[in-house]
């Protein structure tokens, strides 16, 4: 590898490491006889597949020069820093090699905003036309869309990529105006409606012939940035449940805002990330998708931001105390999987033992619930009391409150939140 493109990959590797945008990548893109890489069952590099593995990703940018001047970008247009950019060819020919010394099991590819929007996408697509048809690539390939690129653009990228993303970045349009004045919500959800439309049509045609292309069989995602400015975690979530309602959206991520700007005065004064509330709301995200708790009931007019310090769930059981106790030899799996320190596959597991036999304390802890969560909030066989009626809100909350956050990768949380949460 020449000198010229180790001085790319390290300005372009830097530029693309505030987007964390990735998630596994649930495609089933196999190997084909003569080409190279596998997507089959695996996911987006330096995150968690459904099984627990981690892998690695060539995260990218095609290039960092940008037309646009967004106040939270550290690629912004005025500011004085490197920059560089990859031939379509290079880009390929680097991640084609890469995978070949085994470093990488998949692409990552973004880029800053040349010229026009169209103009951009085309050399994306191209860089990745190049990894497909000339290297038989067939690894995970996750492909940023460009705001205000064509739908021609988008669909002919959908077809060479498993998932791609359009990062909304400010929740409302109000203060995405005021930091990112070249950017309106419109150019953000235009390509995202057409990703959703391309995948529905697609999937009808592969209804009638089964060899047509899957299009960005992985789904689509998108990131927002936390603490640039002052929307409320209800308004965050509220905009999730409603992202969640697409089809083809499959996870949204929350990026505490990290000062790279400090001279811009539009911004907030943060000494560091807020890593607590990041960690919190992809809590509460994990609540929506696979607890089904609805946004009013994690957050509310009275209680518009989450509690820093307990999680969303057991938050919401000191504040309802009229659902418990719940009977875990009695009750539905609906009511059972919100006692906090019982997860989805806790839950699951003791609908099917108590058919068998009456559970008491021992057995829930050998299916893996955390009882220190639990002990509050259940009856079961052979428990002697009701601890919540002789427990106080605050004793709950003093004695299960968490430690202080440290730094974590927030792309990597909620897969560690499965079990006994």
């Amino acid at each position: 590898m020449n000198e010229n493109i180790m001085t790319k990959l390290e300005i372009l590797a830097e530029s693309a490491k505030y987007d964390i945008s990735c998630a596994s990548s649930g495609t089933s893109r196999n190997n084909k006889s003569k080409g190279i890489g596998s997507a089959y069952g695996w996911g987006l590099c330096h995150t968690f597949t459904a099984d627990g593995r981690c892998i690695s990703l060539l995260k990218i940018m095609l290039t960092n020069y940008c037309m646009f001047d967004c106040a939270y970008c550290i690629n912004r247009q005025s500011n004085d820093i490197p920059r560089a950019g990859f031939t379509p060819r290079e880009l390929a020919e680097l991640t084609i090699e890469f995978y070949r010394r085994n470093y990488i099991e998949g692409l990552f590819l973004s880029s800053g905003i040349v010229r026009t929007p169209d103009h951009t996408m085309e050399k994306m697509i191209r860089a990745v036309t190049i990894l497909r048809n000339e290297y038989c690539f067939n690894g995970y390939i996750h492909m940023k869309a460009i705001p205000g690129a064509s739908n021609e653009l988008i669909s002919q990228a959908g077809l060479l990529v498993d998932r791609m993303s359009v990062n909304l970045e400010i929740p409302t349009e109000k203060n995405l105006k005021l930091l990112a004045p070249d950017k309106d919500h419109q150019s953000i959800y235009q390509p995202m409606r057409h990703i959703q439309q391309n995948l529905l049509e697609n999937i009808e045609d592969r209804k009638k012939i089964k060899s047509t292309p899957k299009f960005v069989p992985a789904g689509q995602s998108t990131q927002v940035i936390i603490g640039a400015t002052d929307e409320s975690d209800q308004q965050i979530l509220q905009l999730t449940a409603k992202l969640y309602k697409r089809p083809s959206m499959k996870r949204v991520y929350y990026s505490g805002f990290i000062p790279v700007n400090s001279y811009d005065k539009r911004l907030p004064v943060v000494q560091e990330v807020p890593r607590v509330r990041e960690n919190r709301l992809y809590q509460a995200d994990w609540l929506l998708r696979f607890y089904d708790f609805d946004v009013n009931e994690i957050v509310n007019e009275q209680h518009p931001d989450l509690d820093l310090t307990v999680d969303p769930k057991l938050s919401w059981a000191i504040r309802n105390p009229q659902f418990f106790p719940v009977d875990v030899n009695r009750d539905s799996y609906r009511k059972i999987l919100r006692v906090p320190g019982i997860g989805v596959k806790s839950a699951k597991l003791i609908v099917m033992a108590r058919r068998h036999r009456k559970l008491n304390l021992q057995a829930l802890r050998r299916i893996g619930v955390v009882l220190k969560r639990a002990q509050f909030f259940i009856i079961c066989y052979e428990m002697d009391q009701f601890k919540l009626l002789d427990s106080s809100a605050e004793y709950i909350r003093l004695s299960l409150q968490e430690k202080p956050l440290l730094a974590a990768k927030p792309a990597n949380m909620p897969q560690q939140l499965v079990m006994g949460w």
